[in-house]
Order: C-alpha cells, then structure tokens, then sequence
C-alpha cells in the first residue's frame, strides 16, 4: 500500500468513510474512470492487506441478491473488514509467488476462474530504487501469469507475433485464471522494465491503460496498469 507520512485528506476520508486505509481511494478511482467490477463480478484480490479494496470491491457488486465474491489473497492473515463488506468476502492468507494455478482457480465460484483480478501487491520497500523496482516488476509478472498463463509468455521478449509454446508450456495448470473479457489491474513501480508489460498485455487485452490514481503520495512511484477485456 501507500508509503508512510502525515494524514493527509485521503487518510481523513476513509477514517470518515469507515475504510481501512487511504488506498481505498485508488481503487475507487479506477472503479469510477474504468468500471472494472461489475454487479456479480468474481473478483481475486491479490495482495489484499489491510482490506480496503476488498471494502470498495465488495461495495461494486452491488446488492446480495446480485451474487458475485471477492476473494483476497495475502502473505499476511488479513481479517474482512465489518464496514462495507458483507458473506461474500474471504481472505486466504498464502504467497502468492508458490501458489499453482489450479489452487487459486478453486476459489473461484464454480471453478471457473476471475472475472477481476487486482493485484496491489508491493514488495517491502528497501529504498534502492532498482531492487525495489526489480521486485515489483517480479510480482507484476506474477499476477499477469496467474491471469492470462501461458499467453504471457507468449508474448514476452517484446516480440510482435507469439513465440511457439512448447507442449509442456500449454499443460492444464499454465491455463491462465481470468475469465474471457475479464480484466486485469496491477501495482508497479516506475522503471523502464514495466514497459515490458504493456508489450506482453497489449496483444492479450481489448484495451491496456496506465494511471496514477490522485490518491498515490506525491513520493511514490506507484503506477498502475489497467487491461480491460481480455481476448481468449
């Protein structure tokens, strides 16, 4: 999530508002400007600590009756907040850096895989700033394999045409666990690397944007990458 420092008039909102964290703000932006949960959207919450995107996902889906889940991963335990989240809301507290691909589809409803998926992941800031970039590239890449599975690879390398993928690379568990249409949004840090990923998604996504919501503080170098219906 956001980097340490003073409140601010985010921090003072969601205290207001009864959200967990300032980060909120972001997700409610993105939400506002690209309507990525829809009512009964199934939506996988990577990174999910402290659970104030699970707050505002849950709040898309719109009443009960219209079905849909949020489910929240973390290395943390990550309890659901009382506020604004209701029976469809879990958390599973694992790494998502050592989980297969057929585990995390399994808490999809049905099996079926994600309509959503939103990675925040962050690695744990050193301030060098290319490690640090090296390691939100790593668990962007993650989120990106989780989504679209061997497709990425496909694509990887900057290539323009996919490269050929090898029987083992096509096996059942390198399926990706986005749904066809479904969309994507991922946490990066700024760096020449996270070009790679618009290389990777364009191909894969009708449409790919980058943002910086305006709740990002003014010393982060958070970004985010937004692609809107995938193509299967």
């Amino acid at each position: 999530m956001g980097g340490a420092g003073a409140p601010d008039f985010f921090y003072r909102e969601a205290q207001r508002l009864g959200y967990v964290a300032r980060s909120a703000f972001k997700l409610l932006q993105i939400q506002k400007q690209y309507k990525l949960i829809t009512p009964g959207s199934s939506v996988l919450d990577l990174g999910c600590a402290p659970g104030a995107w699970l707050q505002v996902a849950c709040q898309n889906l719109g009443s009960i009756k219209n079905g849909g889940s949020v489910v929240g991963i973390d290395v943390k335990k990550v309890k659901v907040p009382s506020l604004h989240c209701d029976a469809r809301v879990k958390t599973f507290c694992a790494d998502v850096m050592n989980l297969p691909k057929h585990q995390v589809k399994a808490l999809s409803p049905q099996h079926e895989g994600f309509s959503v998926i939103l990675s925040d992941m962050c690695p744990p800031v050193s301030g060098i700033t290319t490690k640090d970039a090296a390691l939100s590239v790593e668990l962007g890449m993650q989120a990106v394999d989780l989504a679209v599975g061997g497709a990425a690879s496909a694509y990887a390398g900057g290539d323009t045409e996919p490269n050929e993928l090898s029987d083992s690379a096509c096996g059942a568990d390198d399926n990706g666990i986005l749904q066809a249409g479904g969309h994507l949004l991922v946490k990066l840090l700024e760096s020449e690397d996270i070009q790679e990923f618009s290389r990777i998604c364009k191909p894969l996504f009708r449409k790919v944007s980058w943002l910086r919501p305006k709740a990002t503080r003014s010393s982060s170098r958070e970004i985010y990458l937004i692609c809107q219906g995938l193509k299967l």
